[in-house]
């Protein structure tokens, strides 16, 4: 029997301790989420240090996110208007659709995905078009297939719907095989909660909804459950990710779903998550640093293949490719 303090050796020196770390973290497994508007670039004051990038400035901010090694972004849109049917979330000269083309103009190094959702572009801020009071699921589908496909057609190289709607992955599926992108993957908001966290998220999107919430097709963050369900519901649909969103409250579905699929498994550090951070950081409550690696190692650790987090640049230098 080996005496009980032996493993604290390993402990003791900083190179036997990285080589025997059970997890690893690197810049190819962060995805750096951006918002992009028309006119001028403006900073988002509840979340200090992100910005929405004006379309003009795009091609610099692609190539600084390139310069850190960060390869993969997120996109969200912020239109100037917004209308009862959501026709500018997939409008060939809407905000995200000139954004994919500026990227793509300044840089081939960036892998393009798009969130595809309805409420910063309709008038009531749900995420799906709204009939005789409530979020009406089938309307909403052949709307959300056109976004994807018109995301697609402007240079994305992955959608990610993120509306929550049922049906909707095998819809965007076939819509995207129908026109010959069948190479294009989906990542889906899968187990997507409806939560508290994602208020910094709509002041900067300006999509909150107007009256009631989004309880009826988020998930209910009293259920673990339901999300596997939800989870293998879009992967038999044909989705190629699967997103768990918020992470930090959220890791032992990060880890159910982890254990119970074959695809990779992605897991969004939100909004509501980073700005806790940096508040409290700029507070001197802790190190900023030594919080964001925990927060993202612990993450990795659950089971994400892949975090989308706002830390991304920040973190970069100090990680490997």
């Amino acid at each position: 029997m080996f005496p009980r303090n032996r493993p604290r050796r390993l402990r003791y020196n900083p190179i036997i301790r990285e080589l025997a770390a059970e997890t690893a973290l690197s810049k190819n497994d962060l995805i750096y989420p951006i918002f992009v508007k028309e006119g001028r670039t403006e900073p988002i004051d509840s979340m200090p240090g992100q910005v929405r990038y004006g379309l003009d400035d795009l091609p610099r901010a692609a190539e600084e996110i390139v310069d850190a090694g960060i390869r993969s972004v997120l996109v969200f849109g912020v239109p100037s208007k917004c209308s009862h049917d959501a026709a500018g979330a997939y409008d060939r000269d809407g905000v995200v659709q000139q954004a994919l083309r500026r990227i793509r103009d300044a840089t081939d190094e960036l892998l393009l995905i798009t969130d595809v959702c309805l409420c910063q572009y309709i008038d009531n801020g749900h995420c799906g078009i709204v009939s005789k009071g409530r979020v009406d699921n089938d309307r909403s589908l052949p709307i959300l297939s056109r976004v994807a496909l018109s995301h697609v057609e402007a240079g994305a190289d992955a959608v990610a719907p993120s509306d929550m709607m049922d049906g909707r992955v095998k819809l965007m599926r076939d819509a995207l095989d129908g026109e010959g992108y069948e190479h294009i993957p989906i990542i889906s908001y899968s187990a997507k909660y409806a939560s508290a966290y994602y208020g910094p998220f709509r002041d900067a999107c300006l999509s909150a909804p107007k009256e009631g919430d989004r309880k009826s097709y988020q998930m209910d963050y009293r259920n673990s459950n339901e999300a596997i369900k939800e989870v293998l519901s879009d992967i038999e649909e044909g989705a190629d990710i699967v997103m768990v969103k918020p992470a930090l409250c959220y890791m032992d579905i990060i880890r159910r779903v982890k254990d119970a699929v074959n695809v990779p498994v992605m897991a969004y550090n939100v909004s509501g998550e980073y700005a806790m951070i940096k508040m409290a950081a700029a507070q001197g409550c802790f190190n900023e640093r030594e919080i964001v690696m925990e927060t993202l190692m612990s993450m990795k650790r659950a089971g994400a293949d892949m975090i989308a987090t706002y830390f991304a640049l920040d973190v970069a230098g100090e990680l490997g490719g």
